[in-house]
């Protein structure tokens, strides 16, 4: 381990969309910035966990071509491997060690890999990759302490999150796209992250790069057009044959349960949030609401006809039916057609 004086610093956080393995990547007097000494990947989700890899090897690389790279699981490797690869080398050069499964460390390894942290060598880049569970929890804290880069890479739970993940995505490959654009592609594609990242290449390489929810329908025809969101158009309304039948064919062409049970979901808050924000024309509430005036004029249209009482019905029905499909119902078709028979009873019930 290095001989030099033990110094703790700050966690740096770096947003896992914009992963950036090197603290400040431009030049001073012609010198490019160092890498970061530890990354630390903090989180369960596969993507932005090999992302974080990937980005830090190809910049290191870049670097430095002869950069040396050496993986291991945390759960198998030794203190005396880690102490080797760790060292200065006599020969100099530049290395990388990934060690995946950082949770799984013994003691005596956290250890020493915490005693190291407090004082990397300059020529040695460690990347732990770790779940951010309970298990190990203090090395990962420790890592933090020491000063270590935290790239977040936990599973995006939310329908925001994911809207966020595919607008940030389409951003870094140089294209824009609308916040309904998004909400239209993980409406067809689905909520798994490496389907969406590739539907967004997919997307840039075939168009200019500015995205809107015209795109994605013309890419995506037959299962953008019948997507969570038209299910929830319609049930909101109370046009429940409409409704039943936008979320039969979304179900048949291969739309996933989940984000039709969030659409629904989100249609009834958002009918809510609107209607208990007063009159206003739609670009009068958009920043108080932070919502777009597009979104606020259907929630406008939408919520003609209903009361508060009823809102709180449907959004009872709504969590419902997100945690039957979420949590493994049987039948999560069914769930789903109870939620749209509820949510348009409760708008009948109001309106009476």
């Amino acid at each position: 381990m290095s001989g030099f004086a033990l110094c703790a610093g700050s966690a740096v956080v770096v947003p896992a969309s914009r992963v950036d393995p090197f603290r400040g990547r431009a030049s001073m007097g012609g010198v490019t910035a160092s890498p970061a000494p530890i990354l630390l990947v903090l989180g369960d989700e596969e993507l932005l966990a090999t992302r974080a890899v990937s980005e830090a090897v190809a910049t290191a690389r870049a670097a430095d071509p002869d950069v040396d790279v050496r993986e291991y699981q945390a759960g198998v490797l030794t203190v005396g491997e880690i102490a080797e690869m760790l060292s200065p080398s006599l020969f100099g050069g530049r290395r990388l060690l990934v060690l995946r499964s950082g949770q799984d460390a013994r003691k005596d390894l956290a250890a020493a890999l915490l005693a190291y942290a407090k004082n990397p060598d300059p020529d040695v880049q460690l990347v732990v990759l770790h779940l951010g569970a309970a298990k190990g929890k203090a090395f990962a804290d420790g890592l933090k302490a020491a000063g270590a880069t935290v790239v977040p890479a936990a599973k995006l739970k939310g329908h925001r999150e994911r809207v966020a993940f595919v607008r940030e995505e389409i951003r870094r490959a140089g294209g824009r796209c609308a916040e309904d654009a998004a909400e239209t592609l993980i409406a067809a594609v689905g909520t798994d992250l490496r389907e969406l990242a590739a539907a967004c290449a997919q997307l840039i390489a075939d168009t200019d790069g500015r995205i809107g929810a015209d795109t994605v329908a013309r890419y995506y025809r037959g299962r953008a057009e019948v997507s969570g969101f038209t299910v929830a158009d319609a049930t909101m309304v109370g046009d429940v044959p409409a409704a039943l039948e936008a979320l039969r064919w979304a179900l048949h062409v291969g739309v996933d349960p989940v984000p039709i049970a969030d659409a629904l979901a989100d249609g009834v808050r958002t009918v809510a949030r609107v209607a208990s924000a007063g009159r206003g024309s739609a670009y009068q509430l958009a920043s108080s609401l932070g919502m777009p005036p597009w979104k606020i004029e259907r929630a406008q249209r939408q919520g003609r006809g209903w009361t508060p009482e009823g809102l709180v019905q449907a959004m009872q029905a709504a969590a419902e039916a997100n945690a039957a499909v979420k949590g493994g119902a049987d039948d999560r078709a069914y769930a789903l057609e109870r939620a749209v028979f509820a949510v348009a009873a409760a708008r009948q019930d109001g309106a009476r």
